[in-house]
């Protein structure tokens, strides 16, 4: 008989998170050792339904607990999301989350790590913040007390699909590819990601300063790329569109210039096919993102996969694939998150990476006019990313965790009375 695992994730949402959980949920059902119950949850303001979107995934539905309610204690309970909310309530507890994208954890996260009996991270740069996290306190008595990560942490790769990210040629959505072949330039650069909260150059993805950064470098200039932004605020509606392109618009305003570059806005969800073939398109030649932190950075890796340059930051998770040998790396130092960024769950004192802009400009321009010389790096980080980083990989990492890691859990056996030989009763006679 399977040990039952249960797992609470966003496992129908248009999300990072949403991914993680159905690649690992995918991954449980494959190793068949247990027996797999789903109780799907929301992920803040993300969409819901990638499922009904991707009938490939219509598996996972027979999974799903009725009624999102459990009936019984979990042999596995396991929770795919951020620290705070971990509830232990099975007999082994795992914690699955992406981790952190800055260098301080809220005090909750690592109470809430502390309260699993192993928890799971995407990447080095998560665990070591997790692990070198202390905090001093006083109890209400007076007593002075010390709180760190006390419980195992592992790293749990984010493994892609290498037949869905992959170099190929053949494009099923007519309307995507027409789109982007309907620009008049033949050289794009690709940026995809949320614009989060922050003001210009403070929002975690950094997109602002990304937009500022091509704009400036590439103004007045008779040759140039194009940057196309798959980019969404908090949703997918009109409203969140027309926000996004207010944005644009009001940095162009800081850049002063007769002539500027062009760049194309595709906004809503896309299925992994269409991802896919976003990433494969002959005008998109390289992939920027400036981002901050990243607790591991599923694009950066998907778009490696199709062996194109990649220009990014040199620090946090997506350095775990990245090499620095074959991508465009920029330096940077770590400053304060600026109070702009700020949400709940970010402490005062946390700090994030600032790039360099002189190595944002250099890269840009070199990636563009010698692309030659980056595409044959890009074809050997492709290499590097497909031996590592592989769903495959996980999997087996998958396997090999939970095996070292879970107890032999006790099973219910059916309680046999012996029977016993009675003598017959007899009348007794008076």
């Amino acid at each position: 008989m399977k040990n039952t695992f249960y797992i609470s994730c966003p496992i129908d949402t248009y999300s990072g998170y949403g991914a993680r959980a159905r690649d690992f949920v995918r991954a449980l059902i494959e190793l068949d050792k247990y027996e797999v119950k789903i109780l799907p949850q929301m992920w803040g303001n993300c969409p819901w339904g990638f499922i009904d979107d991707n009938p490939e995934w219509e598996f996972l539905r027979k999974h799903f607990v009725e009624g999102n309610q459990l009936n019984e204690q979990p042999d596995i309970w396991c929770q795919h999301t951020i620290p705070s909310e971990f509830n232990p309530i099975g007999k082994y507890n795992i914690g699955l989350t992406a981790g952190i994208e800055t260098t301080v954890p809220n005090p909750k996260w690592i109470e809430g790590l502390n309260k699993m009996d192993l928890n799971l991270v995407s990447s080095k740069h998560s665990k070591d913040v997790f692990d070198h996290a202390t905090f001093k306190g006083k109890q209400p008595n007076g007593q002075e007390f010390e709180l760190k990560s006390i419980k195992p942490i592992k790293v749990l790769i984010e493994g892609a699909d290498l037949e869905l990210y992959k170099p190929h040629k053949e494009f099923n959505s007519e309307d995507l590819y027409e789109d982007i072949n309907s620009i008049p330039e033949s050289f794009a650069y690709l940026f995809v990601g949320h614009w989060m909260q922050g003001g210009l150059g403070h929002d975690r993805k950094n997109v602002g300063l990304m937009v500022k950064a091509f704009l400036e470098n590439f103004k007045n200039k008779k040759k140039v790329p194009a940057l196309i932004m798959k980019c969404s605020g908090a949703g997918s509606s009109y409203m969140d569109r027309r926000e996004i392109l207010k944005k644009i618009h009001e940095i162009k305003k800081t850049v002063p210039s007769k002539k500027l570059p062009n760049i194309y806005l595709l906004h809503g969800e896309f299925t992994n096919e269409e991802i896919s073939e976003l990433y494969n398109h002959p005008k998109v030649k390289a992939m920027v993102n400036l981002t901050k932190g990243e607790g591991y950075g599923r694009p950066l890796l998907e778009f490696s996969l199709v062996n194109k340059p990649i220009i990014s930051t040199n620090w946090s998770g997506h350095i775990d694939f990245l090499s620095q040998e074959f991508t465009c790396l920029c330096g940077g130092k770590l400053n304060d998150v600026h109070p702009s960024a700020r949400n709940e769950w970010i402490v005062e004192g946390s700090k994030w990476f600032d790039v360099d802009l002189g190595n944002v400009g250099f890269f840009l321009n070199d990636v563009f006019d010698n692309y030659k010389k980056y595409k044959n790096l890009a074809n050997r980080q492709g290499y590097v990313s497909r031996e590592n980083f592989s769903f495959e990989k996980m999997k087996s990492d998958i396997d090999s965790i939970l095996t070292e890691s879970l107890p032999i859990f006790p099973k219910s056996v059916p309680l046999e009375l012996p029977k016993l030989k009675l003598p017959k009763l007899k009348k007794v006679e008076a």
